[in-house]
């Protein structure tokens, strides 16, 4: 890694003391990351990013004073809050829409190899939403399945969310297609013939535009469209 490339602050918050001490044993062990701070409940979340400003938060789900969605919602409140990965061992399909529904910029469960965590901690401060690929199919399966969701409701949500994109532009709509299959913004800037500065201030109007706070929220609102 670069010896320029500025380090990434992180805070990690877990009740279990051993997985602390793995993660931070692990991060710390990355040029580029620095593990500035540790926390055992999402209660006491706030404090610390007041104290240690972190560029990131890798978060728990089940504390047991304040869980991780909770602590998430809240920190993404805030202005110029930190970005949080969520990292746990729950892969439920409510646990995954309420975490990217709070702001998460990613959800990646504990038993992911420890090169996978570190390059999804340095993907999330790229950018880059990320999701394991339990995660994924819990989110397609939520969102592209009807049973047990009464016709009226899933109908209104598809036509709030289109009503949502019908306020970008057609170049943004794009974007925002391109960002729900998956691409990167070098990809997005590729396939549709802009150039890379372009495509990050596309999806910065978006995310403004549309009151989101990251990617997976933009897929999230293209999926409920139905147009993916």
């Amino acid at each position: 890694m670069d010896r320029l490339t500025p380090l990434i602050r992180l805070l990690v918050v877990d009740d279990d003391p051993l997985v602390r001490a793995g993660l931070r044993l692990m991060l710390s062990a990355a040029d580029d990351i620095d593990v500035v701070a540790e926390a055992a409940d999402g209660a006491d979340v706030q404090a610390l990013v007041d104290e240690h400003r972190p560029d990131l938060v890798l978060m728990d789900i089940r504390m047991p004073r304040m869980d991780g969605l909770a602590a998430t919602a809240a920190l993404r409140r805030r202005p110029r809050p930190p970005e949080v990965l969520i990292l746990t061992t729950f892969t439920t399909d409510s646990y995954v829409l309420q975490a990217l529904r709070a702001g998460a910029a990613g959800y990646v469960l504990k038993h992911t190899p420890p090169a996978q965590i570190v390059a999804a901690v340095r993907n999330v401060m790229a950018g880059e939403p990320v999701l394991s690929s339990a995660a994924i199919r819990q989110l397609i399966d939520t969102v592209t399945d009807p049973a047990g969701v009464p016709g009226p409701s899933r109908h209104e949500e598809r036509e709030k969310a289109a009503a949502m994109l019908a306020r970008l532009g057609s170049r943004e709509r794009e974007v925002a297609l391109a960002v729900a299959e998956g691409r990167t913004n070098a990809e997005i800037a590729a396939a549709c013939y802009m150039s890379l500065p372009t495509v990050k201030a596309h999806v910065s109007h978006i995310l403004t535009r549309l009151g989101l706070d990251n990617r997976v929220q933009i897929a999230l609102l293209v999926y409920r469209a139905g147009l993916v």
